[in-house]
């Protein structure tokens, strides 16, 4: 028996170090083409997976526990990005651009759903997912194209702020709905979480240098040590709340402030590259292949659709903003990718009736609009004199 076992354990270690070895490569591959490498992990999923063209059998327990806490980490290092005072300014700023954003790109994603034939709980998750823009794919695409300093950037990052804070009150009511019960649990569900969430965000707007000072010093093994374990009680409870576990990570990460912010950025960025990798892979992986050709053509109609609805969200802040022609093409245009936040959100509906389809769906929407994204942006000053402006100011 210990011999069988001790066989399986090395099959297992090999299954899961020759994934890795893969993404290692598919990371450099991205990286050299200037591209994120969210398309890739989820391909290379789709691969391994049931009626793959190289299926591997992989220790589903372990890599989907290294997935959910790749989910944390992704957005521990995303509220991190933000600094108390980005925040207020996104809170007092942002609600005419949410606004413009949310119906433009919400409402075609659940209407998609709603047209399918999807009971409505998958159908909102859907909406959630063509929603929000991808933080990570946009922040790399400005630094990529050296537009840090244009004019229509702050506008830009100030619409992924109102976006991950809207995120913050979608993921707990659409966690409540996918849950199901009567309304009048749910409506108790939705008070709990968004009551747990209002708490939570102000005391880590007003209280959260608190536990940076706590926070900033020692070495840096106890400093990684205790931003984990922080990140995994404030992510269970929340997930007990069912306000979800990736919204507490996303708090904690608004929490930290000042060297703890900077540090607990530097020494979780490795543990989270790797879990999140793992995360994308395992949810590709769980998408029957057979059934991605026929999910190809509707998610390519929503990602023009959704592509169009984001132009002109970005025309629309940019403009707020006071950039020119080419500047809100720019916006509108970088604006078009999805990644991780779509995947998370798809991935709360597995249990339901309509999962398997919301999430081959899903797949194949994020791979579209992940690559059409920052060919876009890289090209979007073509489009300036298609409306009468000259594709060269800032």
């Amino acid at each position: 028996m210990l011999a069988s076992a001790g066989h399986q354990l090395a099959t297992e270690f090999m299954s899961v170090g020759a994934v890795i070895l893969v993404l290692a490569v598919l990371s450099r591959l991205a990286s050299t083409a200037g591209l994120t490498a969210v398309p890739l992990y989820l391909l290379a999923g789709l691969a391994m997976g049931e009626g793959g063209v190289i299926p591997v059998d992989l220790p589903e327990d372990f890599v989907a526990f290294a997935g959910e806490v790749g989910v944390l980490l992704l957005l521990l290092t995303l509220g991190s990005e933000y600094t108390a005072d980005e925040l207020r300014h996104g809170l007092r700023t942002g609600g005419v651009p949410g606004l413009v954003d949310a119906v433009l790109n919400f409402t075609p994603g659940l209407a998609a759903g709603l047209l399918m034939g999807w009971e409505f709980p998958a159908a909102l998750l859907l909406g959630g997912a063509t929603w929000v823009s991808s933080s990570g794919v946009i922040s790399k695409v400005l630094s990529d194209l050296g537009r840090l300093g244009y004019r229509e950037t702050p506008s830009v990052l100030n619409l992924l702020v109102i976006e991950d804070l809207a995120m913050a009150v979608y993921l707990p009511v659409a966690a409540a709905i996918v849950i199901g019960g009567s309304a009048s649990s749910m409506a108790a569900s939705v008070l709990v979480a968004l009551s747990a969430v209002t708490v939570v965000l102000w005391l880590a707007l007003r209280w959260g240098h608190l536990l940076s000072d706590r926070l900033a010093h020692g070495t840096d093994e106890a400093t990684l040590l205790a931003v984990l374990g922080v990140t995994l009680m404030v992510g269970g409870v929340a997930q007990r709340l069912q306000v979800s576990a990736a919204v507490g990570a996303f708090l904690v990460g608004l929490a930290l402030t000042g060297q703890a912010q900077e540090r607990a950025s530097q020494l979780v960025g490795p543990l989270r590259d790797l879990f999140a990798a793992l995360f994308f892979v395992f949810f590709a992986y769980q998408v029957p292949t057979r059934d991605l050709p026929a999910a190809l053509a509707p998610a390519a109609v929503l990602m023009v659709v959704t592509s169009l609805a984001k132009v002109v969200t970005g025309w629309v802040v940019a403009g707020r903003g006071g950039a020119a022609v080419p500047g809100r093409l720019r916006a509108g245009t970088v604006l078009i990718a999805r990644g991780e936040f779509s995947i998370v959100i798809a991935s709360l509906g597995v249990a339901l009736v309509d999962g398997p389809e919301l999430g081959t769906f899903a797949a194949a929407y994020v791979l579209l609009t992940a690559v059409i994204g920052p060919v876009a942006a890289k090209y979007a000053e073509r489009l300036a004199p298609l409306v009468g402006a000259r594709p060269v100011t800032r």
